[in-house]
């Protein structure tokens, strides 16, 4: 069986994480998969980015100072998007301003942006038109229960972008994971019907917890092993993750 490779946010290696340059590279050199982790503005709109704030890897800071909560975080749950696409976004940086990765990207000053799963979707549809290469797409629900705390549930909101995108079928190209075994369960149990469009669908759900976290494939063909999809996960769970990293990552 050939390796599934998944690009984890993009091509992480060389261009800043989740940015739509990102994605167009990883999908220019071959992935099967791009992933995009799923976070809500506070006007509940869903957008990609790896954490619930924004200091990381944003401008946030000098663009919104005083935004702030207690803890001296910049969370995503506080802006609006309109606000949040006037954010830059760079690589990634620890709490002193320090890459955390020297040797990738170095730029701060380049247009790169954050925009929302929709858009996302969309643009890896056109790569997929322009190339005549089909690569799925791998969301993950970032901290359900602290959007529910915070008064959004991310989960019914990204079935219906993917149900809206096309994805409802056994055979689409599309996995969505949650390292929240209770949220795997609320997907399986509760929401896993309720946006398909066809009437003879079900969802395909394998939920195992491994060594690190809990996993769940929510669309995937029933014809499929279980093995492959449990292989998969745990791979990107471990330091044997396949992604598109540069060699002097």
């Amino acid at each position: 069986m050939r390796p599934v490779v998944i690009a984890h946010r993009g091509a992480s290696g060389y261009l800043p994480e989740h940015t739509l340059p990102a994605k167009a590279l990883a999908h220019a050199m071959g992935a099967d998969y791009l992933e995009q982790d799923v976070v809500a503005t506070r006007d509940d709109e869903l957008v990609v980015l790896h954490d619930i704030h924004l200091d990381r890897v944003t401008d946030v800071a000098e663009r919104f100072p005083g935004r702030e909560r207690d803890d001296g975080r910049f969370y995503v749950r506080d802006f609006d998007l309109a606000e949040i696409r006037l954010l830059r976004v760079h690589e990634r940086r620890d709490e002193q301003g320090r890459p955390v990765y020297p040797k990738r990207f170095a730029s701060a000053d380049e247009p790169f942006h954050v925009h929302t799963l929709a858009e996302e979707i969309r643009f890896i549809h056109r790569l997929n038109e322009t190339t005549g290469r089909t690569a799925g797409i791998y969301p993950e629900i970032k901290a359900p229960a602290w959007h529910r705390e915070e008064g959004v549930d991310i989960a019914p909101g990204l079935l219906e972008i993917l149900d809206r995108s096309g994805y409802s079928r056994h055979s689409d190209p599309v996995y969505v994971q949650c390292f929240d075994v209770a949220e795997v369960r609320r997907l399986r149990n509760e929401l896993g019907l309720l946006t398909a469009s066809d009437p003879g669908w079900r969802p395909c759900i394998g939920t195992r917890v491994m060594r690190r976290a809990p996993t769940a494939v929510l669309f995937g063909p029933l014809t499929q092993p279980v093995l492959p999809f449990i292989r998969i996960r745990f791979a990107a769970t471990t330091s044997r993750t396949v992604s598109l990293r540069s060699p002097s990552w």
